[in-house]
């Protein structure tokens, strides 16, 4: 998968399914503490109460439903 087909838009089409009877809304963007990447939740608002979702930047650009991987210690040996 290409970094256009995990673009942010295309992740909220996919999860929350918009119209114009249910625009998305932006309710906070921010970067997380621990690492500084990005983040963004949005929510929708349907007949049965509000959906909201989180979407996390990686490393690479794309968004994904799940925050990236921290880095972790590893030792190398030449």
């Amino acid at each position: 998968m290409n970094a256009a087909e995990r673009s942010l838009r295309l992740l909220v089409e996919k999860w929350l399914a918009p119209t114009p009877a249910t625009p998305v809304r932006v309710i906070q963007f921010s970067r997380a503490r621990s690492n500084q990447r990005r983040y963004v939740r949005v929510e929708v608002l349907r007949p049965t109460g509000a959906v909201e979702m989180f979407f996390f930047r990686h490393g690479d650009g794309t968004w994904c439903v799940f925050p990236p991987e921290t880095e972790r210690l590893a030792m190398r040996a030449d």
